[in-house]
């Protein structure tokens, strides 16, 4: 390989062998990278021999290989290189030698050469055209030949593509003649046989018709009419292409063109004079028009459309308007949004031709439905055109009674309602009046429509929900009372139903919005309708109650019997009458309707077995009535034809068993629904259509194919659909519309006809039942399936024969999922039997080749997941069958159908199970891949992609056989699109086989993974593959090859360029095609999560500000969001500031253009952006869609949550950041202002969600930069000078169009403010305490809360809002510990407080009780708003709260608050109330609940850790409090409750962390407090928990120890030491020996430990020192002293026992247990005798650590010092301390030389100065006797380290003069006979020394007092 940016010369001996078309293919990836490298001197010097080897590859001869497509299109792209780059005089001559293999016509045999010149021309014409006109007329009249005279496709194709590539550049050169030519024949090739040449010429129409203002009516109508034409026959590809050129002509009739003078109207002489006097020349110009109105532009396709033409036509039609409309722009369509609607609902929807029958009727509503939808409202439309988009229809179909296309019209508002989300006053005042009327239309689908579109405005609006529920249920009361008497209108019962279908819709979405209604309003409705014999009564009492199912388990719960009850009386056992056919036609159709609605409720969550079984006898007596039925002939009646009835009826039952599920249905239930369903879905006989008409339609050859006929699921066939992927998809269920809420279900319009409904139903229970039955039942019912698909019955119906056989695959393959997910073992004795596989495995091999893609997709995954259960032998033999088919027979179905076999039965059996078959699956796939056929190779890739997916590793060996077969492919003509036969050609455009090649190269990537590096070879062909694949243009490629650069980013990163793909990324997010768009969307979500900080330097803002557009043009798309979050998590905390600058614009700037805000909204944004209002640029900003608002609100809330996580301080203290030299303009804190304006936008908004969100980034602004300074003004706090915008962005979230969840939001953010502490003086916290004060002041008075000017808020807002200003309250308590102004804010307000927050404990505990608990009348009162409360709406608030509330209460009391007390105890605080009563007999009323709650908080685990140990911590506050027998009484010693909680505080013990068992300890500490008189059960509970801590606070071998922080394990050892202390010191002697006893040996095993580095024994010493502190009984000295001499010699023996051993933990344990031995010593009393033995060794050990390192000696110094200031009280340490004098002495001296050095540490320093303490202590013990020869000892050695002679004097100097001049004024006699007896040199440094300190001294004085003389003399 040559370096790189060499140019090396092809080696053409290479090409002659096998592998030479890789190495052609290789050189020219190779030569087109080191083009683009190579220097512009080395290019010109190799350019000429460069053009002659591609053109030799170009125009081949021997060796060269045919340039198929890569080849070409590699040659042409680096010749356009080299023009670009080097000289580019030769290309005209390269252009001639082009032309003449080009114009051939005669070389039938080099169409690969003539299809390499002419695309190679058309690349260098389109970038080179303009220099080489000359060329455009020989171009073109080439191109005109070849598509008449060529007769391959692939050609005609290329020769058309070079005509519109020359075009493109060149067109300017076309003479009049030859432009009419190619006029002619690209109108001719509109009509070609070959529909890769309609697809070319109407690309070629297209630039030829550019400009737009070229185009003439003419042209336009002819055009349309041939594209019409061509529509019948053309594949999606082709109609995409013709409705391209449509959109462009009807596009081009809209462009403004001057107007003719012939077109002015005549004037007069006269007025011809004026009007040239007054209007100027440059003016006069400018009057122009556009080619056609828009009206009459649309009707040029709703004339097409009106004509006869198939249902494959209209819709290509319909993509006319499609590609019209995304041409003229959203702008037009917003515009002429009226016009558009009116053109569809007239000229479409009306038009009497497109009404023949009810199928048309539907299939045009659908593509209207889609137009409108899809396109126009989720593309297209701004949300104001969305808003103007709902109230024109409203205004133009809606309100005009009775409403022609009313259905129509509701759908699309409906979806408009859900896209927007909130409806806006206006949208509010257009619909909520004609939805209300519309509910009684004549129409049952508008009736029904109208329900849904009220659903989705009360959904999106729910204040209006509460109302609009009281004027339904009003209205339909009327209706009722109304339906028995004679005087009623003629339409009562259209209007009952329509009423009854609107509250029924209004309560399905209760459960959705409980804040807004009560249960009440709806519940009220079950008791007030009997089932009367009338079929309105009927339909409006089961349609009711349904909707109350919605309400959830805990509503339907108690109304269980009463529903049972109602289905047994509606579902009857069959009787004799039954089977008489007297009945009428009317009394059939009232029975059925009876049962139908019946079933419509569905609360079978809640059912027992019991339960179940009856009612499964229920729906056995549905389906008995539905067979005697069926038995019957009965005249049909108008309406709804009693067969659909009765196929309702049946779907329902099956429906109910299916939801039932298996377990709850005996066996003969079981068996006899087996052999129903299977007469619905695979029997002969069909109900809507006639024996007689299917004979006809049969043997007449009408019926061609099932799926053409009717709507599509004619003869009962299912909707159900088998996707390749193995997904379940339903045609009849749509996905969620676009930008609808997540929690409301989207609604499926078009719901499958009743005999298919029937038929899915029938399936799916045929698939939950079949693998539960045992092999003789599964034998027969697969037995019955397949003679019903061979029943000679159905060979003169061909129709149900299709039908059922569908029916039947699809049955079978949703069994085998489900047997192999739920059923799996036992399905291996049953479905895999080899009878059953047996007889399945031919059935299965007849679908799998017949012609139907439906057949072949669902039995080829049917055979492999049949293969998966049954075992070795069926796949053996199934492979041997497939192979056999395909060796003997030729035909394409067939072969595609086996193929994807293959696929399937290597991808479910799996890579392991499958080896044995992989080799011949593997030759057989490429081998069928190689077939020129469309559908064989199309499918055989499909398959051998999955087969490598499922191979894995296995399939290493193949990689490289498979990589030659993918190449061979790719320079293969027959599997280009628009290669091969002309029926291939036609074929191919919709089975292309290039984007599986790079599917397959993806999945061979990922099997190589990490080890595409071990092969180059390899690698290279890979990379250039993929290379050569991310530069084509189709949109399928490009998609997968963005997949393979995915992988390689991962397995070979330094393989990518990553600037280039970042950028063609970016491109791809601009274009038009969604898939395109997600594919880059993923890609870059790869490389953001690689290396953010590497995508935000190539990438920048352009690229955030690229995805906000995306967003905010196609809100659907997720994958936008995880790119923004994922970028901004990672980058943010390094520059936040950065980020708000992206964000969309609507929050940067108010935007005073909303005239949806309010009038204090638009006052204040207009001085906060005066300068835009002054340029009066801000009308006409487009703002962004509202959820891409939310987003970026959210965007900003996670960059306040990361700098408050990151703790970077410069973020929020501008001061600080100064002070370290940061930039200021980078940093969030200066973007403060914009953040609370911001803020503000948002709270004004009209959008629920955006002011929620706005308000969570005041809350997060005051949060983070509470405590930070104001940078000019040094003692105030930067947010102080912003109370007043804050106060404002508060204040619309208490107007009277806020909502419940506003309020709650924003009382949680006053809260925030008023307790950060930005404002401490309350006198200046203004508004927002106000608020505060005036919330809590309506939660103290009873009733629901009106909150100011909220006067419509239900029990259960009110119910969330007063939890969340006692929650808000609550953490103003809890923050008052800290922030003690706090204590003045709260004051007033604790009578109010107290009770409130008692009260909401005890309701939250009433709450989650049992319903039965709460109707029990022994349970505390609750206050009347909360009786009616559903237990689902308001726990989840209280869940969020109460440990924050019972926090606040635990702080409360321990203030020893009275009015806390009072509210516990129950009473009133008045001047006889104490606080602090003695201990009641009986508990409080309210310590049960509270005691409830507690300790179910403390027994249940939470994944979430963090709040979890709040939630605790709070807890067990709040118990040590409640323990007080003043509230507890003796509840507690109840023995049951006693032990119930002494196991959970053992568990806990044992579970929780250090943290938490601190405050358990305090607890247990405080229960053995307050219960000491009590028998010592309860103490001996307690020292068994503080026992466990002590011994598991170390490291114990096999068992678990506590975990948590040093600090948090000694502070627990320190709390269980002490309430060891706390017991000893109150009980009596012999006990309290025993309590000491234990604490002190479970503290001496802590001493012992050498598991862990850690030291707990230090900081614990203190706790220790109490325990043995404690007095001892005269009585039981001896036990004492015992223990004393026990612990001694322990602590002695662990010095020892480390006597040669270095390390830490040694060290550690030698100091901690030296420092207790000491500490023992000296804690004793007097009277207890300690061995002379052991002090002593004890002296010995220290003297014997002075000689150690520097750490350990500083400790025995302190020790030597400790115990000689520790025996002046004790004889025996008085006689021993003279002991340590020696070491004390020796240690001195050592520190001689370092004296000398000046290597003295800080640490030795500080020990010699505790020495000479120990030495001043030692002469103030001896006797006076004694002392002169004491100090005769210790002057020298004192004197060793004085240095009279250094100046200045060191520490050690002076700390050992003043120690001698102390040991002078102590005892001067002493002292001055000591020194008499020194060695004369020591005596002089002493004198010295003492002499030089004094003087030094007085000449200080001396010099300090000279100023004071002079000053004085002077």
């Amino acid at each position: 390989m040559a370096p790189k940016g060499d140019i090396e010369d092809l080696d053409e001996n290479q090409l002659t062998a096998d592998s030479g078309e890789l190495y052609l293919f290789q050189w020219l990836s190779n030569l087109e990278r080191n083009l683009r490298n190579a220097s512009t001197e080395m290019l010109k010097e190799t350019q000429a021999s460069v053009e002659v080897t591609l053109l030799k590859v170009l125009i081949p001869s021997e060796p060269y290989p045919s340039p198929g497509r890569p080849l070409r299109n590699l040659a042409a792209r680096c010749l356009l290189i080299l023009y670009h780059r080097g000289e580019s005089r030769s290309l005209f001559d390269t252009l001639r030698v082009l032309l003449k293999p080009a114009s051939d016509m005669k070389a039938m045999d080099k169409d690969s050469t003539r299809i390499a010149a002419l695309w190679t021309i058309g690349e260098l014409m389109e970038a080179f055209g303009s220099q080489f006109m000359s060329f455009m007329a020989e171009t073109a009249t080439i191109a005109i030949k070849t598509s008449r005279s060529s007769a391959s496709p692939h050609v005609r194709y290329h020769a058309l593509t070079m005509l519109r590539k020359t075009l493109v550049s060149a067109k300017k050169a076309l003479s009049d003649s030859l432009a009419k030519d190619i006029i002619k024949q690209m109108k001719n090739g509109l009509t070609d046989k070959a529909l890769p040449v309609q697809r070319a010429a109407a690309a070629v129409l297209v630039i030829v018709y550019t400009p737009e203002d070229s185009v003439v009516l003419a042209d336009v109508e002819s055009i349309m009419n041939v594209c019409v034409k061509s529509l019948e026959n053309s594949d999606q590809v082709t109609t995409q292409s013709l409705a391209q050129l449509v959109g462009h002509m009807l596009a081009a009739t809209q462009m403004e063109r001057a107007v003719a003078v012939t077109e002015q109207s005549q004037k007069g002489k006269k007025e011809q004079e004026d009007s040239d006097i007054s209007t100027p020349a440059h003016i006069a110009a400018e009057n122009t028009k556009v080619l056609l109105t828009p009206g009459d532009m649309l009707s040029q396709i709703s004339t097409q459309f009106n004509k006869a033409h198939s249902r494959k036509t209209r819709a290509g039609i319909f993509m006319f308007y499609v590609t019209l409309l995304a041409k003229l722009g959203p702008a037009f369509v917003e515009a002429n949004y009226s016009l558009l609607v009116g053109h569809l609902m007239t000229e479409i929807v009306s038009n009497p031709k497109n009404g023949a029958t009810r199928y048309d009727k539907l299939f045009i509503r659908k593509l209207v439905g889609a137009l409108l939808r899809e396109l126009i409202a989720a593309r297209m439309l701004t949300e104001q055109g969305q808003i103007a988009a709902i109230q024109d229809l409203s205004s133009s179909y809606l309100k005009r009674w009775p409403g022609i296309n009313a259905g129509a019209a509701l759908e699309e508002v409906a979806g408009l309602l859900q896209q927007l989300g909130n409806a806006p006053p206006p949208v509010q005042d257009a619909v909520s009046a004609p939805l209300m009327t519309l509910l009684t239309h004549p129409s049952h689908s508008v009736r029904v429509n109208a329900s849904w579109t009220l659903r989705c405005f009360c959904y999106s609006t729910p204040l209006r929900l509460p109302k609009a529920m009281l004027a339904i249920a009003e209205s339909l009361q009327r209706d009722i009372e109304s339906l028995q008497s004679p005087a009623a209108p003629s339409d009562i019962d259209r209007r009952t139903l329509g009423h009854s279908y609107g509250l029924a819709a209004l309560v399905a979405i209760v459960r959705h919005r409980p804040l807004y209604v009560s249960f009440d309003v709806s519940a009220s409705r079950v008791s007030d309708h009997d089932v009367h014999v009338a079929g309105v009564e009927v339909e409006v009492a089961w349609t009711l109650i349904a909707s109350l199912m919605l309400l959830g388990p805990n509503f339907v719960r108690s109304h269980l019997p009463q529903l049972l009850v109602l289905w047994r009386n509606a579902l009857p056992k069959p009787t004799a009458k039954d089977n008489v056919s007297s009945r009428s036609a009317s009394e059939w159709k009232f029975l059925l309707h009876v049962r139908e609605s019946a079933l419509r409720g569905n609360p079978f969550q809640l059912t027992t077995l019991d339960v179940a079984r009856r009612i499964s006898s229920l729906l056995g007596n549905a389906l008995s009535f539905s067979n005697v039925f069926s038995s019957q002939t009965i005249e049909e009646i108008p309406g709804p034809s009693l067969r659909t009835r009765e196929a309702s009826l049946r779907r329902r039952a099956y429906q109910c068993f299916s939801a039932l599920g298996t377990s709850t249905l005996t066996e003969s239930v079981q068996s006899s629904l087996l052999q129903s369903v299977l007469t619905v879905f695979a029997g002969p006989d069909i109900d809507n259509v006639s024996a007689m008409q299917a004979s006809i339609a049969s043997t007449s050859g009408s019926f061609t194919s099932i799926w053409q006929m009717t709507d599509g699921y004619a003869y009962g066939l299912t909707t159900l659909e088998i996707s390749e992927g193995g997904v379940d998809e339903s045609t009849a269920s749509e996905s969620p519309r676009r930008g609808h809420s997540n929690k409301e279900e989207s609604r499926s319009f078009n719901a499958p006809p009743p005999v298919s409904s029937v038929c899915d139903a029938a399936i799916e229970l045929f698939s939950q039942l079949l693998p539960a039955q045992d092999l003789s039942t599964t034998l027969r019912t697969i037995s019955h399936l397949i003679e019903s698909n061979r029943s000679s019955k159905l060979d003169k119906n061909a129709g149900r024969r299709a039908a059922v056989m569908l029916n039947s695959v699809v049955a079978i393959v949703r069994t085998l999922r489900v047997s192999m997910i739920s059923h799996h073992r036992q399905s291996k004795d049953t479905l895999g039997h080899s009878q059953v596989t047996s007889a399945l495995g031919a059935f299965l091999k007849d679908a799998l080749v017949d012609g139907d893609p439906a057949l072949r997709s669902a039995s080829s995954e049917a055979i492999g997941r049949l293969a998966n259960i049954s075992g070795s032998s069926f796949l053996t033999s199934q492979t041997k069958v497939l192979v056999d088919h395909i060796v003997s027979n030729r035909d394409p179905q067939g072969r595609a159908g086996c193929a994807l076999a293959f696929g399937s039965l290597y991808s479910h059996v799996g890579g392991l199970a499958a080896a044995p078959i992989l080799k011949t699956t593997v030759n057989l796939l490429m081998s069928l891949s190689n077939d020129s056929h469309p559908l064989v190779h199309f499918w055989s890739l499909r398959a051998l992609g999955h087969v490598i997916n499922a191979a894995s590793l296995a399939f290493a060996p193949f990689v490289s056989s498979t990589l030659g077969m993918l190449l061979k492919i790719y320079l293969s003509d027959t599997h280009e699109a628009e290669g091969g036969t002309l029926n291939n050609a036609n074929i191919g455009g919709d089975l292309q086989a290039y984007p599986l090649v790079c599917y397959i190269l993806d999945a061979i990537i990922t099997i190589l993974g990490p080890d595409i590096h071990d092969s180059p070879r390899t690698r290279t062909i890979v990379l250039d593959l993929v290379h050569e694949f991310s530069v084509e243009d189709d949109e399928p490629i490009l998609v997968e090859a963005i997949r393979c650069i995915q992988h390689l980013l991962m397995f070979a990163p330094e393989h990518v360029d990553v600037p280039e793909i970042v950028n063609r990324f970016r491109r791809h997010l601009s274009s038009p095609r969604r898939c395109l768009k997600l594919a880059a969307i993923d890609a870059l979500y790869q490389l953001v999560q690689k290396d953010a900080l590497a995508m935000s330097r190539l990438g920048g803002d352009r690229l955030v500000e690229d995805l906000f557009g995306m967003l905010d043009g196609d809100p659907s798309i997720d994958g936008v969001r995880n790119v923004i979050s994922s970028w901004l998590l990672q980058t943010a905390i390094h520059n936040p500031s950065a980020w708000i600058d992206p964000l969309p614009e609507d929050h940067k700037v108010v935007n005073t253009a909303n005239s949806l805000m309010d009038d204090e909204g638009q006052s204040l944004s207009a001085s906060m952006s005066n300068d835009d209002t002054r340029q009066g640029n801000t009308a006409t900003v487009a703002t962004s869609r509202w959820r891409t608002q939310l987003f970026a609100l959210r965007c900003l809330h996670e960059i306040c949550t990361l700098v408050a996580r990151f703790g970077r301080r410069e973020h929020i203290d501008i001061p600080f950041a100064r002070s370290h030299g940061i930039p200021v303009n980078g940093l969030l804190v200066s973007r403060v202002p914009d953040l609370i304006k911001m803020a503000f936008t948002a709270s004004a908004a009209y959008v629920t969600e955006i002011r929620l969100e706005g308000l969570v980034v005041l809350r997060d602004v005051i949060q983070v930069f509470c405590q930070a300074p104001d940078p000019d003004y040094p003692d105030a706090l930067l947010l102080e000078q912003h109370q007043a915008p804050i106060t404002a962005a508060l204040t619309p979230a208490f107007s009277p169009d806020s909502t419940p969840e506003i309020l709650s939001s924003a009382i949680d953010a006053c809260a925030v403010f008023v307790g950060c502490g930005i404002v401490k003086d309350v006198s200046r916290m203004g508004r927002i305490l106000k608020q505060l004060t005036s919330a809590l002041g309506e939660v103290d008075e009873s009733g629901n809360l009106t909150m100011g000017n909220f006067v419509d808020l239900s029990p259960n807002a009110s119910g969330m809002l007063r939890v969340s200003i006692l929650s808000a309250w609550a953490r103003l308590e809890i923050a008052s510990s800290e922030q003690t102004y706090l204590l003045d804010v709260i004051k007033p307000y604790r009578s109010i407080l107290a009770p409130q927050w008692i009260a909401c404990l005890r309701d939250y505990a009433v709450i989650r009780a049992d319903s039965e608990f709460v109707h029990d009348a022994s349970a505390v009162a609750l206050d009347p708003s909360y009786a009616s409360l559903g237990k689902v709406v308001l726990l989840p608030y209280y869940a969020s709260s109460w440990a924050t509330i019972l926090q606040a209460v635990a702080n409360a009391m321990n203030r020893s608050d009275q009015y806390i007390s009072a509210a516990i105890l129950g009473k009133e605080v008045g001047p006889s109330f104490n606080g602090v009563d003695s201990a009641a007999e009986g508990p409080a009323p309210l310590f049960f609940p509270l005691f409830g709650l507690i300790y179910e908080a403390l027994a249940t685990s939470s994944p979430d850790t963090s709040s979890r140990v709040d939630t605790v911590v709070a807890c067990l506050g709040a118990l040590k409090c409640l323990l007080d027998p003043r509230y507890s009484g003796k509840a507690l010693l109840e023995p049951t409750i006693f032990k119930e909680f002494m196991s959970l505080s053992h568990r806990m013990a044992m579970t929780e962390s250090a943290e938490v068992l601190i405050h358990l300890i305090t607890l247990l500490t405080s229960l053995a407090k307050h219960f000491a008189i009590i028998p010592d059960s309860v103490r001996t509970h307690c020292l068994k928990i503080f026992a466990y801590t002590l011994r598991q606070s170390r490291n114990n071998p096999g068992t678990s120890s506590i975990q948590g922080d040093l600090s948090d394990i000694a502070k627990m050892i320190s709390g269980s030491l002490g309430a060891f202390h706390l017991v000893a010191s109150t009980t009596e002697s012999v006990v309290r020996e025993d309590v000491r006893g234990i604490g002190c040996v479970l503290y001496g095993e802590l001493l012992k430990d050498e598991t862990s580095e850690a030291d707990l024994v230090t900081p614990t010493l203190p706790a220790f020192r109490s325990l043995l502190a404690v007095s001892c009984h005269p009585s039981i000295r001896e036990r004492y002293g015992k223990l004393i001499h026990g612990l001694l010699s322990s602590c002695l023996l662990n010095v020892d026992e480390m006597r040669g051993r270095e390390g830490l933990i040694s060290s550690r344990k030698v100091k901690t247990n030296l420092l207790a031995a000491v500490l023992i010593l000296t804690v004793i009393p007097p009277q207890v005798a300690v061995a002379r033995d052991v002090v002593e060794h004890l002296f010995f050990l220290i003297s014997q650590k002075l000689e150690e390192g520097d750490e350990m000696a500083i400790v025995a110094v302190h020790c030597a010092k400790t115990l000689a200031i520790a025996a002046s009280g004790s004889e025996l340490l008085r006689a021993c301390v003279r002991l340590l004098l020696p070491a004390l002495i020796q240690y001195v001296a050592k520190m001689v030389p370092r004296v000398d050095d000046g290597t003295v540490s800080e640490q030795q320093v500080i020990s010699i100065d505790e020495v000479w303490k120990t030495f001043a202590t030692l002469v103030s013990l001896a006797k006076d006797e004694q002392r002169s020869r004491l100090l005769s000892v210790l002057l020298p050695t004192t004197t060793l380290l004085l240095r009279p002679s250094q100046m200045p004097p060191s520490t050690i100097h002076s700390n050992g003069i003043a120690h001698l001049l102390s040991l002078a004024a102590s005892s001067p006699a002493s002292f001055k006979e000591a020194t008499t007896q020194l060695d004369p040199s020591v005596r002089e440094v002493l004198e010295m020394s003492i002499r030089k300190a004094v003087e030094g001294t007085a000449g200080a004085v001396q010099q300090n007092m000279k100023p004071q003389i002079s000053l004085r003399s002077f």
